[in-house]
């Protein structure tokens, strides 16, 4: 069935008065069985202004909150606090879960439904991979290695850089490419790192895009050298599920998605995911891509995310504790 969007019409950070009364009228109209909200801003507000049953979507773990404002800190802790109120709790890694737990939502009371990956969306793309390559001026023949992340502290694009700088050293042909925005100063920063390690044109710097299946299918390692607050990172799984091999640092549910299908290595040590992409690049391509998309079809499809989740939304709706949920889900 068709779903409908309804735009709150929030004109920035601090529009908030305005924003709050059309959620709040909205809610109320709907009459809706459950309020499913997802990060700690939306599932706050969500407690506070749905009269109903709340579900919290948890996503995210062990985050640093020393490298955030104040607000975003604060929306974390009030989560936290909150999470009594829900109906159930559903978090999309089993790293989620543990760490949260440690922040002050009690473990027992959260389930965990992996997310699903789109493979008819995600799939392999040669005449994408074709077109970007020459676009951004790859030598043929040369290993293209890329990150698909916003620019934020936890994705720790300064590891990225510094194992570039690394392999560069013995593969001098590869090129590296960074697909994201993020804060322009952070931005800056990052671009005189790249320039400091001396890494000139080696890095190719394309912004945010939208054509995500081309890209992927463009590199021949997809990786990821968060630092923290890792859940179930989409980026694994749909560079996966287009054929693409994946290097991943341990953060999150990393490990669990990429399973034999790639490498997961140390956070913060820019000589093991240098070392990561040399063993990948060394293995054998064709096999490898079969085995990352297989995985993500087998494993991690939209349907048995789907099938999870409204199984844990009936028993909210029916009044099951959140604790009965987890349990059931845990065994589906």
């Amino acid at each position: 069935s068709a779903v409908r969007t309804v735009a709150m019409g929030k004109a920035g950070r601090w529009d908030v008065l305005g924003p709050l009364r059309r959620l709040r009228r909205l809610i109320v109209l709907e009459r809706a069985d459950v309020v499913y909200a997802f990060l700690p801003m939306q599932t706050v507000l969500a407690a506070l202004l749905a009269p109903g049953r709340v579900v919290f979507g948890l996503r995210a773990g062990g985050m640093d909150l020393a490298r955030y404002d104040r607000l975003s800190a604060l929306s974390y802790r009030a989560e936290a606090y909150l999470s009594r109120r829900a109906a159930a709790i559903i978090a999309n890694a089993r790293a989620v879960r543990a760490q949260v737990g440690l922040q002050g939502i009690a473990a027992g009371s959260i389930a965990v439904i992996a997310n699903g990956i789109d493979t008819d969306a995600f799939r392999p793309d040669p005449v994408g991979r074709a077109a970007l390559r020459a676009a951004w001026r790859i030598p043929e023949g040369a290993l293209a290695i890329g990150m698909v992340a916003r620019i934020d502290p936890m994705k720790d694009h300064g590891n990225f850089l510094r194992a570039a700088a690394a392999f560069l050293a013995v593969h001098p042909a590869a090129r590296f490419v960074c697909v994201g925005d993020g804060a322009a100063a952070y931005r800056r920063a990052l671009v005189q790192q790249a320039d400091a390690l001396e890494l000139g044109g080696a890095v190719i710097w394309a912004g945010e895009r939208h054509d995500l299946a081309a890209i992927y299918s463009a590199l021949d390692i997809a990786t990821l050298s968060s630092a923290f607050g890792e859940g179930f990172s989409n980026v694994l799984g749909e560079a996966m599920a287009c054929g693409t091999p994946v290097v991943a640092t341990d953060v999150g549910d990393a490990a669990a998605i990429v399973g034999d299908a790639g490498l997961v290595v140390r956070a913060g040590d820019p000589g093991a995911l240098a070392e990561g992409w040399r063993s990948v690049a060394a293995r054998d391509r064709a096999a490898l891509s079969a085995a990352a998309r297989a995985r993500i079809v087998t494993q991690f499809s939209v349907a048995r995310m789907v099938e999870r989740t409204e199984r844990a939304l009936e028993l909210a709706i029916r009044g099951e504790s959140p604790e009965a949920i987890a349990r059931e889900i845990d065994r589906c």
